[in-house]
């Protein structure tokens, strides 16, 4: 539990900056607080008892070559790579990110998977070089987070089938048995994973998982079947972070906000969203169950006073007690406002 501090004036000072996402922006600017950003954000997602709202950009990135190279999407200077299952990914600039090139599925029954894929043997990789080398210069005044992009369930099944045939194995009964025992085969590995970044790097504190589940409108499946084919692979990575003593949030695009409770029945600590979703909705009814990534509501940001407002509105509705979200990344033009910055703060504190 965090202990409750006594706000004062000086907290307000800027002792430092860092750089700003992935490298772009101005940066942000770090103040004197009471304790660190690590903390408070470890707070959120341990005990929703933090001391002021947290945004996406306090935590540090836990990299790994090995992980990137094998399993992520590749970004621009490595166009074309070819990942550990043979995907071969290509980069689209208008879209800033990358994609299996589609219409040459690896397979198109998910019968075929033993018959065409490998499942890789992680453990015989030198993680110990990899996350040692790549994490030497890691931040740990922020939490250190590790990224399992592209993830180990959907998104997976849609680099080795395409859209379609991903879509339709997940309900044609011929192919359900075979998704599942996929789908077992790859969150070994993920734990797996999970288990070198955690002896090699001590210091992180959370993992995120990537699986994509709706489009703009509605989740692309079920309750019946993300509860049957995806929630026990689910609970078993969430299982096995948890008893490693690290918090795990999923990143999940689409409109998928009426699968939450498959989040919450999983264990998971938070959800990265989009914006389609009802999350003022979402967290007055899940809020102490789930921390959820937010935004507030649009401001003009050369007016200070409706910035403040915005904050204002922001902490009374999203930073309760017991039932605390983060600002997320659809709220990083907000942070960017130095009034709104401001007054988020001061009056979280101060409340």
């Amino acid at each position: 539990m965090v202990l409750k501090k006594t706000f004062s004036p000086e907290e307000l000072k800027v002792v430092d900056v860092k750089p700003g996402f992935m490298g772009m922006g101005p940066g942000v600017p770090l103040l004197n607080t009471p304790i660190s950003y690590r903390e408070n954000l470890n707070a959120i997602y341990t005990t929703k008892d933090a001391l002021w709202v947290a945004t996406f950009q306090e935590s540090s990135g836990v990299m790994s070559k090995l992980y990137n190279d094998n399993f992520s999407r590749p970004g621009p200077d490595n166009d074309g790579m070819v990942d550990v299952f043979g995907a071969k990914w290509k980069w689209v600039a208008s879209a800033g990110g990358s994609i299996t090139a589609g219409g040459a599925p690896i397979f198109t029954d998910a019968n075929e998977w033993k018959e065409k894929i490998t499942i890789p043997d992680v453990d015989a990789w030198d993680w110990e070089t990899d996350l040692i080398e790549s994490n030497k210069n890691l931040d740990t005044r922020f939490s250190p987070q590790f990224t399992l992009i592209n993830g180990f369930w959907f998104e997976r099944l849609i680099t080795l089938m395409d859209f379609e045939n991903a879509a339709m194995a997940l309900v044609d009964e011929d192919q359900q048995d075979a998704v599942i025992e996929l789908f077992g085969e790859l969150t070994n590995v993920a734990c797996k994973i999970v288990d070198k970044v955690c002896q090699y790097v001590p210091a992180v504190d959370g993992f995120c998982v990537h699986d994509d589940w709706g489009s703009q409108r509605s989740p692309f499946f079920s309750e019946e079947i993300a509860r049957k084919i995806f929630l026990p692979f689910m609970k078993q990575l969430v299982d096995h972070v948890h008893s490693k003593g690290r918090y795990i949030t999923i990143h999940s695009c689409g409109h998928i906000e009426d699968r939450i409770n498959i989040l919450i029945e999983a264990g998971l600590d938070g959800w990265q969203m989009q914006n389609m979703n009802d999350v003022k909705k979402l967290h007055e009814l899940y809020g102490d169950k789930i921390v959820f990534e937010a935004w507030p509501d649009e401001f003009d940001p050369n007016d200070e006073e409706a910035a403040k407002k915005a904050a204002r509105d922001f902490v009374d509705h999203f930073f309760q007690p017991g039932k605390q979200a983060i600002i997320g990344y659809n709220g990083g033009a907000a942070i960017a406002c130095k009034a709104f910055a401001d007054e988020l703060y001061t009056y979280a504190r101060t409340k």
